[in-house]
């Protein structure tokens, strides 16, 4: 985009866009790195975290609220063999996730938007498909909000992980440099 005169409503500017459109949105991403060491630990225990969740979730819904989730009620509060799967699976997803923002740091410019796109409609993928099963709708509604759950955890941990992790190009971790720049600049 080239930069020039450009009129506005009261006179003209110099050294603005010409064009209106992008309204106050950055049009160049930053390049930077990413300490892929601190990004995969944290990428781990997000991982925990979403198992962890989705235990919760189940012990909520099987021991507080009497749904029926993942297992008949004769299997108890836990559910069995098939609450562990699902914890196992948030576990996954965590780690597909980050494997993913990863990818996107690498290959395409704004990889935080990107990002937060994919999750926001792979959650909502999450959310709407055990609704459209023919079963009771407590525990439909209640796998629903298990994994909207998770999404949303996952999301944004893996999405302040990669903003926590990012170095400013130059700097060098392992030996000991640290950024010094403002912590709140955004990707």
């Amino acid at each position: 985009m080239t930069t020039g005169l450009r009129s506005d409503a009261g006179g003209v500017t110099e050294g603005k866009p010409m064009s209106g459109y992008g309204g106050g949105i950055r049009q160049e991403s930053e390049p930077y790195a990413l300490n892929a060491g601190r990004f995969w630990a944290s990428s781990i225990a997000t991982a925990v975290v979403a198992a962890l969740l989705t235990v919760v979730g189940v012990l909520v819904t099987r021991g507080l609220f009497d749904v029926a989730i993942l297992a008949p009620r004769s299997h108890g509060v836990w559910g069995g063999a098939p609450t562990v799967t699902y914890a196992a699976g948030a576990a996954v997803v965590a780690l597909l996730a980050a494997g993913l923002m990863h990818l996107l740091i690498l290959t395409v410019a704004e990889p935080r938007r990107f990002f937060g796109w994919i999750m926001a409609l792979a959650t909502l993928i999450a959310v709407i498909m055990p609704l459209t099963l023919a079963d009771r709708s407590g525990p439909r509604i209640a796998t629903a909000v298990i994994n909207l759950a998770i999404g949303i955890a996952v999301a944004t941990i893996v999405d302040g992980v990669a903003q926590a992790t990012r170095q400013t190009p130059g700097t060098h971790p392992s030996r000991g440099e640290v950024n010094t720049t403002d912590r709140s600049t955004r990707v």
